[in-house]
């Protein structure tokens, strides 16, 4: 990951406070576990340890300090090649979805991107996905293409979406 200090952003969902910051190796456990609550076909633990490890990967955590002790309740996981960049995965905690947390998220990957130069981020979603594709409307992704069947279990198409990264 490219360098930077372990700071963030923090909004208020509810009463529980909750901050973006950079992965650590520590936090895999709890991406694993929102990983596999939220897909069918999930991230392995060694491809979220090598996305620590690569420089071209930016991998942040939405953590919660909701029981004392913070703990990662979403992620985001870009790759970043001259002056594109793509969301690889990205996730949030059944228990703390419709909370704000992937627009968090979203924000602070798209101010990383703007900080670092970068122009263009892409995105894949599937098709009967509403609610993300609400949330990515909301962030100013536009619909450039379609993967017909791309996804299984169900079989859907995933939208390919992009949006302009403004420099800060």
């Amino acid at each position: 990951m490219g360098g930077g200090a372990r700071q963030g952003a923090a909004i208020q969902l509810t009463a529980v406070p909750v901050t973006v910051r950079e992965a650590t190796p520590s936090d895999l456990p709890a991406v694993l576990d929102i990983e596999n609550a939220s897909f069918v076909d999930p991230w392995s633990r060694d491809a979220f340890a090598s996305s620590l490890a690569l420089p071209h990967m930016r991998f942040l955590v939405a953590e919660s300090e909701e029981g004392g002790g913070g703990r990662p309740v979403g992620y985001v996981i870009l790759t970043v090649v001259g002056p594109e960049s793509e969301v690889a995965d990205i996730a949030v905690d059944p228990a703390f979805r419709s909370g704000g947390v992937g627009g968090l998220l979203l924000d602070a990957a798209i101010a990383r991107l703007a900080s670092e130069g970068v122009e263009w981020l892409y995105l894949e979603v599937r098709e009967m996905n509403s609610a993300a594709r609400a949330l990515y409307q909301s962030r100013a992704f536009f619909e450039v293409g379609r993967r017909r069947n791309y996804y299984r279990n169900p079989t859907d198409d995933a939208l390919v979406l992009k949006r302009e990264i403004a420099p800060l």
